[in-house]
């Protein structure tokens, strides 16, 4: 039986962050560039911003720092 390792996990990268390292940290863990997660985001926030701050403040609080 084979044993595989998945190191790839969800955190925020405070080394990149602007705010709080919460796109930086999705943009890594989908390994796509930083701008379009943080354009993504502020378009959403556009749209429906209560729902899209609510949702910032929240993985804010659940993700942990690599």
């Amino acid at each position: 039986m084979k044993t595989v390792i998945n190191e790839k996990r969800l955190f925020r990268d405070p080394r990149n962050a602007k705010v709080s390292g919460v796109c930086a940290g999705l943009a890594k863990y989908l390994d796509i560039n930083e701008w379009i997660v943080r354009g993504v985001a502020v378009a959403a926030f556009l749209i429906v911003p209560f729902a899209i701050a609510l949702a910032y403040v929240l993985a804010v609080l659940l993700l942990s720092y690599k």
